[in-house]
């Protein structure tokens, strides 16, 4: 009797042992389930992406709603990718903030026709996305292939276009067919400038860098005493407009380009603002508002944009003052060039009156 009471009190701690043990394991089993169901949700939530725009650090934005910041922002987002990344390996991130296009249209020259400054007051438009940086990817780099071009340009969003600017093109002999190669549709701007100033302006520039160069007129004329003029030198060569002007004309018409005054980029920027803007097809956005003379430097300034503690002019590169070079040397060298003037006045159909 006592045996079998013993083995009745046995049984039922067992009893008790076992039903503790499968409560138990029912709560690990149910906490396990809610826990992974938890963490799939949350990765399923719009991760924040990070905003490079910042100047103060990173902002958090979520990835469907993106902020617009700057008066003058040339476009709503500037992001910037890792390097190793890739077009292929960042399909979220190109659907998201656009994607990298072949320029639409190209500044292609002239040096020291006011480029930079053209440049410049464009990437006021919020549909303009421009590369800061001249990329001479037709006259220097072309062997790196259109790929590795496309990738130097800024991600542009639907109904924004992409520009670059590269001054040297318009005086290269193979740059025109190249361009081509890319696409027939390209619109090209070409800033013009009175030759004689322009190649002033050039000589100026490289005088900053090389203090030991010879004088402007030992260097424009291969005789001094005869005034024959050396058009091999480079600063003179780049003012022959209608010579290189017959080059591009073999491969694109005359409707792909305009031709924009430097001259009145500086007496009148928004005038030539509007000209450029229709070429290009966007609205008319950048205008007078945007702009004030500067009498230091003697061309135009952006006025502070919003934000900003102070006005946007150009660097202390542009505007320098022109050495002093003899009044018969410049009549010889407006003599040299006005045959050719007139020739582009009649390929362009517009009198820029700098004879």
């Amino acid at each position: 009797m006592g045996c079998s009471k013993w083995r009745a009190a046995l049984n039922f701690g067992l009893l008790k042992v076992q039903s503790r043990l499968s409560f138990f394991l029912t709560m690990i089993l149910v906490f396990t389930y809610l826990f992974y169901s938890l963490n799939g949700y949350s990765d399923s939530l719009p991760r924040p992406v990070f905003d490079h725009r910042s100047q103060n650090g990173l902002v958090l934005q979520d990835a469907h709603s993106v902020e617009l910041f700057g008066a003058y922002s040339a476009s709503p987002v500037r992001e910037q990718l890792p390097k190793s990344a890739s077009p292929s390996s960042n399909i979220s991130i190109a659907n998201s903030f656009g994607s990298k296009k072949f320029p639409q249209a190209i500044i292609i020259g002239v040096k020291k026709g006011g480029t930079r400054a053209l440049l410049e007051f464009l990437r006021i438009h919020p549909d303009v996305r421009a590369v800061g940086a001249e990329p001479h990817f037709f006259d220097r780099f072309y062997d790196k292939g259109l790929e590795w071009y496309r990738n130097l340009m800024p991600r542009t969003l639907e109904g924004q276009i992409t520009m670059e600017k590269t001054p040297s093109y318009f005086i290269t002999k193979e740059a025109p067919r190249r361009v081509l190669s890319m696409s027939r549709h390209t619109k090209l701007i070409v800033v013009v400038r009175d030759p004689v100033t322009r190649a002033v302006s050039d000589y100026t520039q490289t005088l900053s860098k090389s203090p030991g160069l010879p004088s402007f007129q030992n260097l424009a004329f291969r005789n001094v005493s005869t005034g024959l003029i050396d058009t091999s030198w480079s600063a003179v060569r780049i003012g022959l407009y209608a010579k290189h002007l017959e080059n591009w004309l073999r491969y694109f018409p005359l409707s792909h380009f305009l031709f924009v005054s430097g001259e009145r980029l500086v007496t009148d920027p928004a005038g030539e603002m509007g000209r450029v803007q229709d070429f290009l097809g966007l609205k008319r956005v950048v205008s007078d508002k945007h702009f004030y003379f500067n009498q230091t430097k003697g061309f135009p300034c952006l006025k502070k944009p919003e934000g900003s503690s102070r006005p946007r002019c150009l660097g202390k590169s542009k505007g320098r003052p022109h050495p002093q070079i003899p009044s018969e040397v410049l009549l010889r060298l407006r003599d040299f060039y006005r045959p050719f003037n007139l020739k582009f006045y009649q390929m362009t159909g517009h009198n820029f009156g700098w004879n």
